[in-house]
């Protein structure tokens, strides 16, 4: 008996000192992680990219067109080539 009323006990003693601990204190960040100055430079950066990007895409829409264009030459002239012949 003397052994359950000792356990309780220490068990008492356990909780009261875990019950005290503070908790952990909430980490607060800032509305912005980053900078005005580096976010202005990444939003610049991507602009960029996009421009570039797109200039690419048309690049190469206009060079799909400009080969559509002389194949289609290169094969009306195949075609006029043999009748001119006869």
């Amino acid at each position: 008996m003397k052994r359950t009323i000792a356990t309780l006990i220490a068990g008492l003693f356990a909780t009261a000192a875990f019950a005290q601990t503070p908790a952990p204190a909430p980490t607060t960040t800032p509305d912005s992680a980053t900078p005005p100055a580096v976010a202005k430079a990444e939003a610049t950066h991507e602009k960029q990219e996009a421009k570039a990007t797109t200039k690419h895409v048309k690049k190469a829409k206009h060079h799909k067109k400009a080969a559509a264009k002389d194949a289609q030459k290169d094969a009306a002239a195949d075609t006029t080539a043999p009748m001119a012949g006869k």
